[in-house]
């Protein structure tokens, strides 16, 4: 392994492995942690969708990569129901043994190398930049076209809403993108794991009528049921879009045996025809942002963007590190906006997934 290289020397450091000092400082607090710096579910999931996921539990056979008719078909119905996407075809759904799997191998499944050119947000989730790095493709940051001058980019990543900072990108600058990734024979991969969650005004889907015309040439949407339905265990994703590029990622990932067990599928089924278990687990994080973001205000915090998904961009107009310590000495822990990208490093993501019990707990110890 010495002589042909680690893959892993290709990365940075994993983020979360840096603030393991910061977290055990937060766990000396009398009353013990409030760890908001990963979003991870905390509430149970769903009955409904654990019986779905038992009863297919004596199936013995292997699943199919391209996932059951019956799941393909409920995303088709949800993402219609949901979000007002109209004109995807079953064959253009794809599922995903998680979201951040699918986007860290994307550029390697689509065929970049050396010489393509990746672009990802200037703040960014860091998946986007593994993915390149991964496929040994270039990347560059940049959040609007004008910044790529005469680049042509094979593949670009929106997200919006954004993970770290809630920023929902607007129709027009939404159509602006896939107009010149049209123009530029590029790619166009939009991560929209929060699109359920959107406490101000609308997100729009990069396949929304409204944003591409109907026509979802070169578009891949990218979604997760890890959110509003409690299924990050379950690693449930899927990707849809473009038939021809659903076409080739499925392909690839036939040969590579990359299918989602069958009991996940069915409980994807479930959940995706089942509107009332995401309305109640919306409520939950709306009533916790309420909270949370009030605290954080009355402590002197500024709240930026954050308009959607599971987090508050926060600052207090000082390094990022300065801030995670100040709330780790109320047993407070943060994922310091450094992490994605050097735009970050006067803000804190601080996550809405904990118990009301804890996040009542940190209103208390940011505004005491």
């Amino acid at each position: 392994m010495t002589a042909r290289g680690r893959v892993s020397a290709l990365l940075p450091d994993f983020p979360w492995d840096t603030i393991a000092s910061v977290k055990a400082k937060g766990a000396s607090h009398p009353d013990g942690i409030v760890d908001l710096s990963v979003g991870t579910p905390v509430d149970p999931v769903d009955p409904l969708i654990r019986e779905a996921l038992s009863s297919v539990a004596e199936v013995p056979g292997y699943p199919t990569t391209h996932g059951t008719p019956e799941l393909r078909e409920a995303v088709v119905s949800a993402l219609k129901r949901r979000f007002g996407i109209t004109g995807v075809d079953p064959a253009a759904v794809l599922p995903a043994i998680g979201t951040k799997e699918l986007i860290a191998g994307l550029p390697r499944l689509l065929g970049l190398g050396a010489g393509d050119l990746v672009v990802i947000p200037e703040i960014a989730y860091p998946t986007y930049e593994v993915g390149a790095l991964l496929s040994g493709s270039r990347y560059v940051r940049a959040d609007g076209t004008a910044q790529l001058g005469p680049e042509k980019p094979a593949l670009i990543f929106l997200n919006s809403p954004s993970n770290p900072t809630g920023k929902v990108l607007g129709v027009d600058h939404l159509r602006k993108v896939v107009q010149f990734a049209r123009e530029r024979g590029a790619i166009l991969a939009s991560d929209e794991c929060y699109l359920g969650l959107a406490w101000e005004g609308r997100a729009l889907s990069i396949l929304d009528p409204e944003v591409c015309d109907g026509d979802h040439t070169g578009l891949l949407a990218i979604h997760s049921l890890s959110k509003t339905s409690n299924l990050a265990s379950y690693r449930a994703g899927f990707v849809a879009g473009d038939p021809a590029l659903v076409a080739e990622l499925l392909e690839v990932r036939k040969h590579s045996g990359m299918m989602l067990p069958y009991p996940i599928q069915a409980a994807m089924t479930a959940a995706l025809g089942d509107d009332a278990h995401e309305v109640q687990q919306k409520d939950r994080y709306r009533a916790r942002r309420a909270v949370l973001r009030d605290a954080l205000q009355r402590a002197g915090f500024r709240i930026d963007d954050s308009e959607a998904g599971l987090y508050l961009w926060s600052t207090r107009g000082e390094p990022c590190r300065t801030t995670l310590d100040w709330l780790a000495e109320r047993g407070v822990l943060a994922a310091p906006g450094e992490f994605y990208g050097p735009r970050g490093n006067q803000h804190v993501r601080i996550a809405l997934t904990a118990t009301d019990e804890r996040i009542a707990a940190a209103a208390d110890r940011l505004t005491s």
